[in-house]
């Protein structure tokens, strides 16, 4: 489930010791505004949107403002906001004060888990406040670490210095980052981006300040209870499909779907974040569902959300995508079995169609899994085309984008 924003977002960081600016929420009166314009002249005014909506900057829904009479004027036109996020509308429930934070440089980071190492990675830059995907390479540093051992300062510093960042940034980026890492780990997290970390001058020394928030929490695991989040942050206008698969939900494994475009002509089991990213931006409004359903689900788990998406949106679909980086953990030929399966009992209930196989995958039983899946295929005439582990992600996407322009979609 996915959080933005510093509504819920600044409570958390707070957990972790991490600065954060002073938020106000929707019911903050006249006064309580007033005071906190004092602090800085101005006020960041931003949209509340639940299930984790982000762009909202690029979308013009950050206002900035340097008066009480702005910010009401802003709270106004932003608190029942309509914003246009994945192909589909969605209305804000609210807005957030948020004291200014003036900076000298911003900061993007974040912690996700890589779906070929399976270790954690942290991406860092120190161009913030923009899009990651906007900078070029040589702008952004990736590292990983083992989580014995966890995120340490040695880690901060030495991406930084490939960075060539400014040495006064240094000591208040590796003060805090690693925070960052405690919070992923103690409360379920599968994801945490902040973007930007705003350095504020305090004296002659910079402190880094977080000021947007975004954040994945894997709501079956344990340890996201102790964030004692509200159930209405949990709530978004979910599809008869998103729900029932979302039922599937359990610790081993994950199930996250969301719609992407009804009346696409590709449909894609997406195995890890990095799949999903890559996938869901390439394959574009082609792509009827964008998923995750990575973390070594079971065979029955795995059988029964195939049969569903089979059920769904297999009729209008060109083209089957099976796409992943190379797993550690998650046993591949008993994904395959499951999928497989459930597709041929697909076709031992509805009439023949045309449609073609694409599968791009890495990891253990590998082989085996492609050998189940193929039998399966060439008994029900279906033409496929797979990748091993060695293959490039984008490419095999892009296979599956001619394939569906070739048959017509």
């Amino acid at each position: 489930m996915r959080i933005t924003g510093m509504r819920y977002g600044g409570s958390i960081l707070k957990l972790a010791g991490f600065p954060v600016p002073e938020v106000l929420n929707s019911d903050a009166t006249y006064e309580e505004i007033e005071k906190l314009l004092e602090k800085r002249g101005k006020l960041v005014i931003k949209p509340i949107f639940y299930g984790g909506v982000g762009k909202k900057g690029k979308a013009g829904l950050v206002k900035i403002v340097s008066s009480v009479h702005e910010a009401m004027d802003a709270k106004r036109n932003l608190y029942f906001v309509e914003h246009s996020f994945h192909n589909e509308k969605v209305v804000a429930n609210g807005v957030t004060f948020e004291e200014f934070i003036p900076s000298e440089f911003e900061v993007y980071f974040n912690l996700n888990v890589s779906t070929i190492t399976r270790r954690v990675n942290f991406v860092l830059s120190i161009d913030g406040g923009v899009d990651i995907e906007d900078l070029p390479p040589d702008r952004i540093v990736e590292g990983s670490f083992d989580i014995l051992t966890g995120l340490k300062n040695y880690h901060i510093i030495d991406a930084l210095a490939k960075l060539n960042a400014p040495q006064e940034m240094v000591s208040a980026l590796v003060r805090h980052l690693p925070k960052l890492w405690e919070l992923y780990n103690d409360y379920g997290f599968t994801m945490i981006e902040l973007n930007p970390i705003r350095m504020e001058r305090v004296g002659k020394r910079l402190n880094a300040v977080g000021c947007d928030f975004k954040g994945m929490l894997d709501i079956d695991n344990p340890l996201a209870d102790r964030l004692d989040l509200p159930a209405e942050i949990f709530e978004t206008n979910l599809s008869e499909f998103e729900i029932e698969v979302n039922q599937l939900r359990t610790y081993q494994g994950q199930s996250d779907v969301a719609v992407i475009n009804p009346e696409g002509t590709i449909t894609s089991f997406m195995f890890g974040g990095g799949a999903n990213s890559a996938a869901t931006e390439i394959l574009s409004e082609k792509t009827t569902i964008s998923s995750d359903f990575g973390g070594n689900p079971p065979y029955e788990k795995m059988y029964h959300i195939a049969r569903i998406v089979y059920e769904y949106w297999l009729e209008q679909s060109n083209v089957l995508l099976i796409i992943g980086g190379k797993a550690n953990n998650t046993d591949i030929f008993v994904t395959f079995k499951a999928m497989f399966d459930a597709l041929r009992d697909y076709f031992a209930k509805h009439e023949r169609k045309e449609l073609y196989v694409v599968a791009g995958r890495g990891g253990p039983n590998l082989i085996q899994g492609f050998a189940y899946a193929k039998n399966i295929l060439e008994s029900l005439e279906i033409p496929y085309k797979f990748f091993g582990y060695d293959s490039s992600m984008i490419e095999v996407i892009q296979y599956a984008v001619n394939v569906d322009d070739w048959m017509g979609g």
